[in-house]
């Protein structure tokens, strides 16, 4: 296993080279004019790049191959601290002490004869005043000629082991690298990820690549380097840091090409798709980025779940909580599923996703009767919907139904001492902002005090950059993150593995602003399930989400 998926990684980095197109030739490359128009336009990239976190559950990890024999551990540390390599791989001398900052794997062996045969084609050095000559262009463009193919190979061989130099190091530390998309930098996750081929091969020395971006995203969220996506209404996306030329290709053809920074395409066939970006200089095409595969293949396994309510379950429904405008009567009810026989049980009230939008009670008595069963009382209101009802009418009308609820519960047989939120999507960004701004739950005489948690489930806590939120006068500032404060009640915040855009991080943003305030927050990670899967699979026994929440209401 070690050598196969080790073995990828080396492979990935010269197949990169290989496939360069040779606008050039490695001598044109390594004329001294020519290495001069690539050191500065190699500068006006990095003055110009635009880097972004990543969005999603992974983060981008540096991994080289290293033919480092001859330098010490700290020499080799030191050189992949220099050019942000996080993963080295090959025969190097590991110090016994732990180093959380680089990860290193033993070497995956010799390489396969077509692998080497791959990566020739690049500069020939067979006469000492070739080497002579490549040596003083290294000296002055180290990074420029350690990227011309078979230059690094040549300055590597003209030294006997152990007698290179530390410059030599870093600049193939800081050529080409496979970059790996891993949860953390720990040995199962980089191997879980080489697994899965979820990486992209780069020529760093060209320009950074970090925040680089290739996506699939569809109704049910967004999906990575290495998935299998289903192919529903799906579109790929690409951000990158500086404009390239950018090749998307399915099953190795070219179907769409654009000049930018980013690509927008809508998926009309399934496929294997995965993109190339390219950057010229002084006459040359240099490929930069060759991602691994987005394998977009067909519908979802999505199953519907049981509609039958517990024979322990009690529903009573269509309660107004609130009044208003007789049109709006529909959206201002509430659903209760109650445990039967049962008194001083806690309080849940769950608020629907949508986009604020879209949805409504009618869509959620699989999840009352989950948390019903297992002793829970939950309710669940509509609300007004957006555009029609603008930001703050769904945070009023979700206050409102939490008024009705702490003031009638008791009545049926609800502990108001124990109550709690819970929201998905949309509905986590209203809980969230009910629970922070006390404003809304004031307007009902209720303490904000009355909330005891929050069950936020791939929540919105930033809204800053929503449309529907922009440019609101006079109305309440909407997003949960600049609401923090000490006196919060203790979060559950929930995030899966395809959700949608930005949802990820967004949760660990919020998790780590209310920690910052003392908050008791739980971050969950919800593998193997999508934004709309993890509600449809709540009802199981043996759910995730679903025990996690139980065990923060009760």
């Amino acid at each position: 296993m070690q050598v196969r998926l080790l073995g990828f990684l080396l492979f990935g980095v010269l197949l990169l080279d290989a496939r360069a197109s040779f606008a050039l030739t490695p001598d044109q490359r390594l004329q001294v004019r020519h290495l001069e128009a690539v050191h500065q336009q190699r500068i006006e990239w990095s003055k110009k790049r635009v880097g972004m976190p990543l969005p999603g559950i992974y983060q981008d990890f540096r991994a080289v191959y290293a033919r480092a024999a001859g330098f010490s551990h700290q020499q080799i540390l030191a050189a992949a601290k220099d050019t942000e390599v996080r993963v080295v791989v090959g025969k190097v001398a590991v110090a016994p002490e732990a180093e959380p900052r680089v990860l290193f794997f033993d070497s995956p062996g010799a390489l396969d004869p077509p692998v080497v045969a791959e990566a020739a084609g690049g500069l020939r050095v067979t006469t000492p005043k070739q080497r002579r000559s490549l040596r003083s262009k290294f000296n002055m463009y180290p990074d420029e000629v350690f990227g011309i193919p078979g230059a690094g190979g040549s300055l590597m061989q003209d030294h006997h082991a152990g007698s290179r130099s530390v410059r030599e190091l870093e600049a193939e530390f800081g050529s080409s690298s496979t970059h790996i998309l891993a949860s953390d930098l720990t040995e199962s996750s980089i191997r879980a990820s080489l697994a899965k081929r979820r990486s992209y091969v780069a020529q760093d020395w060209l320009c950074d690549p970090a925040g680089f971006l290739f996506v699939a995203e569809n109704f049910l969220g967004v999906f990575d380097i290495g998935d299998d996506v289903p192919m529903l209404s799906t579109r790929i996306e690409a951000r990158l840091p500086i404009p390239a030329n950018i090749k998307l290709l399915r099953d190795g053809v070219v179907i769409s090409e654009t000049n930018g920074s980013k690509l927008d395409y809508e998926v009309k066939d399934p496929g294997a798709y995965r993109l190339q970006a390219w950057l010229r200089v002084d006459g040359d095409d240099l490929l930069w980025i060759d991602t691994g595969l987005l394998r977009v293949n067909g519908t979802p396994n999505l199953t519907l779940p049981p509609i039958e309510i517990s024979s322990n379950v009690e529903v009573v429904k269509d309660i107004s909580y609130t009044g208003g405008d007789p049109v709006d009567a529909p959206k201002h009810k509430l659903d209760l599923y109650l445990p039967k026989d049962k008194k001083n049980f806690p309080v849940m009230l769950f608020v629907h996703g949508g986009s604020w939008r879209m949805g409504d009670r009618a869509m959620y008595p699989v999840l009352g009767n989950r948390f019903a069963k297992m002793g829970v009382g939950v309710a669940i209101p509509s609300y007004r919907l957006m555009p029609g009802n603008p930001h703050p009418a769904q945070a009023e009308d979700v206050a409102a139904a939490f008024a009705w609820v702490y003031k009638n519960v008791a009545q049926y047989g609800g502990d108001i001492k124990r109550m709690y939120l819970a929201g998905h999507s949309s509905g986590g960004h209203l809980a969230a902002l009910l629970a922070l701004d006390e404003t809304y739950l004031k307007k009902f005489d209720v303490p904000a005090t009355a909330i005891h948690g929050v069950a936020a489930l791939s929540g919105v806590y930033d809204v800053s950059r929503v449309p529907e939120f922009i440019s609101r006068k006079g109305a309440p500032e909407p997003s949960p993150l600049d609401h923090v404060h000490a006196n919060a009640p203790p979060f559950l915040i929930t995030f899966s593995q395809w959700d949608y855009f930005e949802l990820p991080k967004q949760a660990r943003d919020f998790a780590a602003s209310l920690k910052k305030d003392f908050v008791t927050a739980q971050l969950l990670y919800l593998p193997g399930e999508n934004h709309i899967s993890e509600l449809l699979n709540i009802w199981k026994d043996d759910d995730p989400l679903a025990l996690a929440v139980l065990n923060f209401v009760k």
